[in-house]
């Protein structure tokens, strides 16, 4: 702790700012020492298991479970939000083609903040609880179509329209292929998209925070956290893990490739995590999914985790290092037929609902998020020198 020169105090904090609590929320809490996250009171796993994406939305950003009757209203109400206003469609085509190297979700930040425009999103400081609830549910309904037109539109494909008698991980997935998808696919696809909507304070879902603190809209407030979401160190490792698969190739390799990364102390994709000190249970809810398609890519994926867990154990005594959630998520999304370049886009289309929980709660407090740095440069001169 220290004083600045403007005499505030300064708190000396870690790091990343891990561990540090910033507010308080009632959205979820994830308990790393225990192995275990929940979404306001419920096991997000069971929920994952037990319930649609569409009342773990409505228990986000309502706080409650639906009945029947609520439920089917509140499915019926996104669903009927899928479409795009003109002016967002019409420019698909273009924004497509500006971030044909960067992806879809590059070009959502863009297609968000149209989006936002196009609807009269308000600043958050502006309106009530009923408007700021009704802008967020509009956005997340929007995003799967946004997501998968982009990607067909890079492809060279024309977009598939949306479709209100499927549920949001079925349209999703019939968007994205333009066929009507199975429902073990389906299923597994809502699993992942459940599992994912909210996970705690992570980098994206602060942003969002920060961003609502402002007082801006909430497209502002998502293109940030999508932003956030874009690192390789965030959102960025799904694809990499089953590249790390491929990689190594066949059974034989696994120790040596194995060994040969850890000791030369490079990162093994789909390992670790900042919060978890035993399994991610995400990670292994979708081992079981995965389990459920069967086949020699789950059984390579699984002698994989196998032999890196103990090596890392071996050469890294002491450390808990399992599979995260990007591992196993990687290995569901492929058996679902989903591109590489959807993997990042796919978890986006769950944690919006996670974003927009966050940003909801955020507006209701007034203060906004203004943390101070340290100054560490030269000293400042008296006055700046004269040009010479």
């Amino acid at each position: 702790m220290s004083i600045n020169r403007a005499g505030a105090t300064l708190v000396d904090v870690p790091r990343g700012l891990a561990g540090v609590v910033v507010t308080d929320t009632e959205i979820g809490d994830v308990r790393g020492s225990e192995g275990f996250y929940h979404y306001r009171q419920y096991s997000a796993v069971e929920l994952a298991q037990t319930r649609s994406f569409e009342e773990v939305w409505q228990l986000l950003v309502h706080g409650e479970l639906p009945d029947a009757e609520r439920g089917a209203a509140f499915a019926a109400e996104t669903a009927s939000l899928r479409r795009l206003p003109d002016e967002v469609r019409a420019a698909l085509p273009a924004i497509a083609a500006a971030s044909r190297v960067s992806g879809p979700l590059a070009g959502m930040r863009t297609a968000l903040s149209l989006l936002g425009a196009a609807r009269g999103f308000r600043p958050v400081y502006d309106i009530g609880a009923d408007r700021r609830r009704a802008d967020t549910v509009a956005a997340c309904a929007a995003v799967p179509t946004l997501l998968t037109a982009l990607y067909r539109l890079g492809q060279g494909l024309e977009p598939v329209e949306p479709r209100e008698d499927l549920s949001y991980a079925a349209n999703y997935l019939y968007m994205l292929t333009g066929v009507e998808p199975d429902p073990l696919r389906v299923r597994a696809i809502e699993h992942y998209l459940i599992s994912t909507i909210d996970h705690g304070f992570n980098a994206s879902t602060f942003t969002a925070r920060v961003i609502a603190s402002t007082g801006a809209d909430v497209a502002a407030c998502l293109v940030g956290a999508v932003g956030a979401l874009s690192g390789p160190l965030h959102g960025g490792a799904p694809s990499r893990a089953l590249d790390t698969l491929d990689a190594i190739g066949t059974p034989d390799r696994i120790d040596g490739w194995i060994r040969e990364r850890v000791l030369a102390g490079d990162r093994i994709m789909g390992f670790g995590h900042a919060i978890y000190r035993t399994e991610d249970p995400r990670s292994r809810m979708l081992r079981d999914l995965a389990r459920t398609f069967g086949g020699p890519r789950v059984d390579f994926a699984i002698e994989v985790e196998r032999h890196v867990e103990a090596i890392l154990a071996e050469l890294k005594p002491g450390r808990e290092l399992h599979t995260n959630v990007e591992f196993y998520a990687g290995v569901v999304m492929e058996l679902c037929g989903l591109p590489r370049e959807m993997f990042t886009p796919t978890f986006a289309a769950g944690r919006v609902v996670g974003w927009s929980a966050n940003i909801l709660e955020q507006a209701e407090d007034s203060k906004i998020i203004r943390p101070v740095a340290r100054y560490v440069g030269p000293e400042p001169a008296v006055r700046v020198p004269a040009m010479r």
